[in-house]
């Protein structure tokens, strides 16, 4: 039998408790916080439908030195844009933005704890983007064979 993946791990330095950043991811998110998990705790749950690994949120002493070496890419149900303005006021930065004039692109933001995730367009958003980028090509491809 195969190993499964039981939970997708984040650790938490001071001066952020796990359940402050759990609190904010499962803000982010819509799902539900462990309910035994206390203020104190070295570790908070974010729970994920049955099936998909649960968020665990782990107390470390040491901060973070380095950009994570894996990260979400999270796809809104509202707009890019407006899923990059709640998020700002639930508390995260943006740390980088890649949007592009054509709808493409995400942006790099990060969680109260500097966490890196990106933000990507949702689905209309990337549909669009991508007929209006292969009508680009098929235009340019017409162009250069006028045949």
């Amino acid at each position: 039998m195969p190993t499964f993946i039981r939970h997708l791990t984040i650790d938490c330095a001071p001066p952020y408790l796990p359940l402050e950043v759990a609190t904010f991811w499962s803000q982010v998110l819509g799902l539900p916080i462990d309910e035994e998990d206390e203020p104190d705790d070295d570790e908070s749950c974010v729970l994920t439908p049955e099936g998909h690994p649960d968020l665990l949120f782990v107390r470390v002493p040491e901060g973070k030195t380095v950009k994570n070496r894996i990260h979400f890419d999270l796809a809104p149900e509202l707009r890019r844009d407006e899923e990059v303005e709640r998020l700002t006021a639930l508390g995260a930065k943006i740390e980088d933005d890649r949007r592009k004039p054509n709808g493409r692109g995400w942006v790099v933001m990060t969680d109260p704890a500097g966490n890196e995730f990106c933000i990507e367009g949702n689905p209309a958003e990337y549909a669009a983007a991508k007929a209006a980028y292969e009508a680009e090509q098929a235009s340019k491809q017409k162009a250069a064979d006028p045949s």
